[in-house]
């Protein structure tokens, strides 16, 4: 292993992030997998569970946590981050990434002696690169808040309608009557109805960007009949005409290689497989809807964690992230 290579390990490997995560690091040109925790799976070879990764890797998932890496992903479920770091003293060195929702509220950010950044990379960039513990936003809530960014920093929001729709690797792979194939197939329904566990960090990434507390978000969320990637339609009111908002939108995102604006409709398969966001927009009268969608394994999960690890390593924020729609 050369000098610049950074060892990795990754903490709960058995699930779909966790999976993801080693397909996509495991081509990563400056890094190695060194390790990968399973409690459930301990001593089985990775491809047993991960049935796709037969022929990458010979792997064995492990019990044991060996802290000499440069940089450490929990995957776990959520709640159990927190009781990982307790039961674990990681050196402040060591950049690590939470995919759960522990600490990606600022009053539960602090641990031990740092804080967590907020992973959203096309708003926190700065603070990411100085980071070495980074919080990554939820699925829902990252396409949604990609969807509004530039409209509260221009302090645009007050009350947003929000309707998304996630497939089904969205639950987990924890197996629920909801996510059997046989009730998942041509069938639809809305689930936590305006209490979703992703509004907290939305709305505090609205009021930090606004300077207020104006914008509320009324967000239903629905179960869809395919397995994987996220449609999210946000509606506000605004005086400003859709030609101004495209430009603001345009200005926002230039900078931001995976956020992209369309002029033309967006959909799923265009983004299924990668980490990119794609935005349109449509407007009657005063009423302005933002389109957004993202593959919630990847811009949604995993390759927002990437993109952040490349952020705070000081690589290019697109490196190993160069990856193919699955279109047909």
């Amino acid at each position: 292993m050369t000098n610049h290579i950074k060892k990795v390990g990754i903490v709960g490997g058995a699930g779909y992030t966790g999976g993801e995560l080693f397909r996509v690091l495991q081509w990563h040109p400056d890094v190695e997998i060194v390790w990968v925790h399973s409690r459930s799976h301990a001593g089985q070879p990775i491809h047993d569970v991960h049935q796709d990764l037969l022929g990458d890797t010979d792997m064995l998932f492990t019990d044991a946590i060996d802290l000499d890496i440069d940089i450490l992903f929990l995957c776990l479920g959520h709640g159990e981050s927190k009781k990982f770091l307790s039961a674990n003293l990681i050196p402040n060195a060591c950049l690590v990434i939470d995919l759960t929702n522990d600490f990606r509220l600022e009053a539960d950010a602090r641990v031990g002696d740092l804080s967590f950044v907020y992973g959203l990379p096309e708003w926190q960039r700065p603070r990411i690169a100085e980071a070495r513990r980074i919080a990554n936003p939820g699925c829902f809530a990252t396409a949604i808040q990609l969807g509004l960014l530039p409209l509260a920093a221009a302090g645009q929001l007050k009350q947003v309608h929000t309707t998304g729709v996630t497939g089904s690797t969205g639950a987990g792979q924890s197996l629920s009557a909801t996510s059997h194939f046989s009730w998942r197939a041509n069938n639809i329904q809305a689930y936590k109805t305006l209490t979703h566990q992703h509004l907290g960090e939305i709305e505090q990434t609205m009021a930090r960007l606004q300077g207020n507390h104006e914008a509320h978000i009324a967000f239903v969320p629905w179960r869809g009949d395919f397995s994987r990637g996220i449609f999210v339609s946000s509606t506000i009111t605004t005086d400003m005409h859709i030609n101004d908002v495209y430009a603001l939108f345009d200005a926002y995102y230039a900078t931001h290689p995976f956020t992209w604006v369309s002029r033309t409709p967006i959909h799923l398969k265009q983004v299924v497989n990668t980490n990119k966001c794609l935005i349109q927009l449509e407007q009657a009268g005063s009423d302005l809807v933002i389109h957004s969608v993202i593959d919630n394994l990847l811009k949604g999960a995993v390759g927002q964690a990437i993109q952040n690890m490349n952020i705070a390593m000081g690589w290019d924020e697109v490196r190993g992230l160069q990856l193919k729609a699955s279109y047909f």
